[in-house]
């Protein structure tokens, strides 16, 4: 059978708009007024770590969970109000969710006999489905007979038979090991290249977010920081959260300071680009620095000391403090002869430094 004939029906598209949305628990804002459109067949990823919203925001769409207050609209009708079973959406979650009673065939069924779909028609979306998450083979099989990568493709295959407008993740590869979850984000991927679907996907895991996402919508206490496209919100973080959660290893943030004359410094030492930061002069300021835009070099300007060397092959990180007990994490190429204890130097490369007014992303913002 080809592709197009088993994707043939399987492929509906919905655009998703939230409108000024947002949920308290009590006196406890979970998530600020948000506002978000989610173009038709677009995989959107929310990310951001525990506590931002992220699954909260999810629930909401999938109707789980009231809002406090906003909108929600699914392929241009207001869904606000309904029940999830009236949303058109599919939910595939992190603990798979399957009857353990039941067989692999008959757990992808068990939503379409609900529905009361035509015995001859839940035949057929489970063999559509099945040839297209390669697991034909598993179909008579119970889920204790299946590992942990199997079970998620039925999880999937599950949603997927239902023909949904909207595919919604809740942290799907939590549960799996690091070489599980790496093939499961290539099979997740070409599932919504063939299929299409809109898609939106929950994780903390910012590496799930850069391989997967046409877009990244990132949270931080309730609050949308930035939303774009991966490599454009890597590139061009918003403000220190962003930058410093966005990357692996993440960006160092370091206390810095322009003087009067517009010279940025850290830990006294000045850092080229002289005048360059006239317009925020006499300010305290987080210097970004990713790992891998640091340079080992025995004339370097910057002094430390190295606390740990992890060899990871192709690379090496080395975590060192610099004089003024301030830590950093330095990336290199390949393996390196430096250990624990080590005197090294440093340079940056500053066209590639992000000057934020703080931290965190609370007051204020990306200054360069």
């Amino acid at each position: 059978m080809s592709w197009t004939l088993v994707l043939a029906g399987l492929s509906a598209m919905a655009d998703i708009v939230l409108k000024n949305l947002s949920k308290q628990f009590g006196q406890t804002s979970v998530l600020k007024p948000l506002d978000l459109t989610i173009n038709s067949g677009e995989f959107i990823v929310l990310l951001g770590p525990s506590g931002c919203g992220k699954s909260t925001t999810l629930r909401m769409i999938a109707g789980l969970e009231s809002p406090s207050d906003g909108q929600i609209l699914i392929d241009g009708n207001d869904v606000t109000n309904l029940a999830p079973k009236e949303r058109d959406v599919a939910m595939v979650f992190q603990s798979y969710a399957l009857y353990p009673h039941l067989t692999v065939r008959e757990n992808m069924a068990f939503g379409l006999k609900v529905r009361k779909t035509p015995a001859e028609t839940i035949a057929k979306e489970i063999e559509q489905a099945s040839k297209l998450l390669d697991i034909e083979h598993l179909l008579e099989r119970k889920p204790k007979e299946l590992s942990g990568g199997q079970r998620q493709r039925v999880a999937m295959g599950r949603a997927i038979v239902r023909r949904p407008k909207v595919f919604m993740f809740d942290e799907p590869l939590s549960n799996l090991d690091a070489a599980l979850r790496a093939q499961m984000r290539t099979e997740i991927a070409a599932l919504h290249a063939k299929l299409g679907i809109t898609t939106v996907y929950v994780t903390h895991d910012q590496v799930e977010a850069m391989t997967l996402a046409d877009r990244i919508v990132i949270l931080h206490q309730g609050v949308l920081q930035q939303q774009g496209a991966p490599l454009e919100v890597y590139e061009n973080p918003n403000n220190g959260f962003v930058g410093s959660f966005l990357g692996s290893p993440p960006m160092n943030l370091l206390s810095g300071e322009i003087n009067d004359a517009g010279h940025l410094s850290i830990n006294k030492v000045e850092l080229g680009d002289e005048g360059k930061y006239a317009a925020h002069k006499n300010s305290k300021v987080f210097v970004g620095v990713r790992p891998q835009s640091f340079h080992i070099n025995e004339n370097g300007s910057l002094a430390g000391q190295i606390d740990l060397v992890e060899p990871l092959g192709g690379e090496s990180v080395i975590r060192l403090r610099l004089e003024d007990q301030q830590k950093v994490t330095v990336q290199v190429a390949g393996l390196t002869s430096h250990k624990r204890g080590d005197q090294v130097r440093l340079d940056i490369r500053t066209s590639e430094i992000h000057i934020f007014s703080d931290e965190n992303g609370e007051a204020g913002g990306r200054l360069n």
